[in-house]
């Protein structure tokens, strides 16, 4: 019986040596790297990597204690101690030099269970941009699993065809469009809305009597004047852009501009703005 327990004693052990020998490399995995807000403490390689561009994460609100779920691009990476159970750092210490990090930026930050944190959490706003962080611990603190998300609406890839347009446009008199793509600030037509460009200039080569106002809409971040002007030109560039490049009649084509005076959303969320911000056709 001794000698079954040693057997199995000796082989958990070869099991966890090999296992760790795994885990915890020396080299960081192939294509990966840290997120460059927050880069890692000394003694730790990068295990697993991931990114993705919209995803969401659970996160425990600094502010209020609650939870709460992001959208946005989404990033996890999980590190491995180089020296593996020699126990060099607490989950206090690794907890305590990520929240520094972020609160001397202007950043906030919530450990939970502070004398043996198990979760830390960690927001920032900063250029106009939210991102959130949140650090799990495995192992004691041999194992770290850091997910961040900089908090955006997902950009919009599937779009309306022509018929679903015409639909739109002969029962209500309109129709909302979120495939045309715009960089901030900007009235340039971006080149991925092609393929929405398409489905407009099907819709008007099946019904050569249609015309149609293009109307830019915007949400409500900045003045009015400021979002009348883009809404407008943007809804131009639209209007020059099927003329030019897909040989719609001018005369078919009225550009204008309502900027946020029309919302289908509310600009309290994120969400509700990425609604918003759309170019609609209206029957003339």
């Amino acid at each position: 019986m001794k000698r079954y327990k040693a057997s199995i004693c000796w082989i958990i052990a070869v099991f966890i040596l090999s296992l760790s020998s795994l885990v915890f490399a020396q080299e960081d995995r192939k294509g990966c790297k840290d997120h460059p807000l927050l880069s890692r403490m000394q003694g730790y390689r990068i295990a697993v990597c991931r990114d993705r561009e919209f995803d969401a994460e659970d996160f425990i609100d600094p502010a209020t204690q609650q939870k709460v779920t992001i959208e946005g691009r989404k990033f996890h990476t999980e590190y491995s101690a180089l020296k593996p159970f020699e126990g060099k750092y607490s989950r206090l210490q690794v907890s305590r030099n990520y929240t520094n990090a972020i609160t001397k930026i202007g950043g906030i930050a919530y450990e939970k269970n502070p004398k043996d944190p198990s979760e830390t959490s960690m927001k920032l706003i900063k250029d106009d941009k939210e991102i959130w962080a949140k650090l799990q611990f495995n192992f004691g603190a041999n194992y770290l699993y850091l997910t961040i998300v900089e908090k955006q609406a997902m950009a919009q890839q599937v779009v309306a065809d022509a018929r679903f347009m015409a639909e739109g446009i002969n029962t209500t008199g309109h129709v909302a469009l979120y495939g045309i793509h715009f960089d901030f600030n900007k009235a340039d037509v971006k080149p991925e809305s092609e393929p929405a460009l398409k489905e407009i200039t099907i819709l008007l080569q099946k019904d050569p009597r249609l015309k149609i106002y293009v109307v830019g809409h915007t949400d409500n971040a900045g003045g009015l004047d400021y979002n009348m002007k883009l809404s407008h030109q943007r809804a131009e560039a639209v209007v020059k852009e099927l003329i030019s490049k897909y040989k719609i009649a001018p005369d078919r084509l009225k550009a204008g501009g309502v900027g946020p005076l029309a919302p289908v959303a509310s600009n309290d969320t994120e969400e509700g703005k990425a609604k918003n911000r759309r170019v609609e056709l209206v029957k003339q």
